[in-house]
């Protein structure tokens, strides 16, 4: 009677230990990009942090929505521009915020 049976080969046993090699290889990779995207989350957290506190440091009066700069407007055509924006937009005036107001010459 013959009986067949298949020893692991050195071959059989190289490729094992390559597929694990492998496997842990794209394991740490998946590790490190998850911490580097961590870090870079919280650097955004940060900065977002500082640029918050920054505009928190200068007070505006209640219901405005921070500084207007004007340039060659007087103040009274500066409101007429405003009230006409907010009324073209349907929007409240108070829901807008205006950073300047340049007359084009």
């Amino acid at each position: 009677m013959l009986f067949l049976t298949s020893a692991p080969s050195t071959l059989d046993n190289i490729l094992t230990i390559c597929l694990v090699a492998v496997l842990v290889l794209v394991v740490i990779a998946a590790i490190i990009r998850k911490a580097m995207q961590d870090k870079k989350d919280a650097a955004q957290a940060v900065s977002f942090a500082e640029a918050s506190s920054a505009a928190k440091e200068l007070p505006t009066a209640p219901g405005s929505a921070g500084r207007l700069k004007l340039y060659n407007v007087e103040p009274k055509t500066a409101a007429m521009v405003m009230a006409i924006v907010a009324d073209k937009m349907g929007k409240p005036i108070n829901e807008l915020r205006f950073i300047s107001i340049k007359e084009v010459q």
